[in-house]
């Protein structure tokens, strides 16, 4: 089976994407292959900071490897917290944090139209490819679901009626920006 190198420390992506490839590719994290460094976000657009992760794994290790970076972009924020969604309220911040800013920030805004993008670059033989996934949504005023990670709880999908936290991983996976990114990676490394 063939082997790719995912440049994630984060269980629930390689999780999602794991259930996508099912048996037909072996995905191996940052932290299976014993890397414990978390690689550098420094770019100014998601597609930069999926290069610069996916750039970093494949000059160290000489394998095929893929990594991807994921923003929600807000309407009402003028697209924040986009390539910062990770850390946006801090460096060390968690999930909750994150999502407490966004829904303060929020508070008393009528329009909470939203995008989920995800950005995925894939390093094959030292050659670039990338491949993008967009979600399109509203963010809600409190939180819904236990399921999923980050902004889940906050986000309903369009044509929609519950949070990506209160979908199954499956369900979400359809619809989602990951999901779709995923796929369009998945398609193009099945077809070779």
């Amino acid at each position: 089976m063939r082997q790719i190198i995912f440049a994630t420390h984060n269980k629930h992506k390689t999780e999602e994407i794991q259930q996508l490839v099912k048996d037909k590719i072996e995905i191996v994290s940052l932290d299976s292959l014993g890397e414990r460094k978390d690689i550098p976000e420094t770019g100014d657009t998601l597609k930069e900071n999926a290069r610069q992760k996916a750039a970093y794994v494949y000059e160290k290790y000489g394998k095929d490897c893929f990594a991807d970076d994921t923003g929600l972009e807000v309407d009402a924020l003028g697209g924040r917290p986009g390539v910062y969604s990770a850390r946006y309220a801090g460096e060390k911040c968690s999930f909750d944090d994150n999502i407490d800013k966004l829904l303060d920030e929020l508070e008393g805004k009528t329009n909470r139209k939203a995008r989920f993008r995800t950005v995925i670059c894939l390093i094959e033989n030292g050659k670039e490819k990338y491949f993008e996934g967009e979600c399109n949504g509203v963010i809600t005023t409190e939180r819904y679901g236990k399921k999923g990670f980050g902004y889940d709880p906050v986000f309903i999908p369009d044509d929609h009626g519950e949070s990506f936290a209160e979908m199954s991983g499956e369900d979400k996976n359809k619809i989602s920006h990951r999901g779709i990114a995923t796929r369009k990676l998945i398609n193009y490394l099945l077809k070779k």
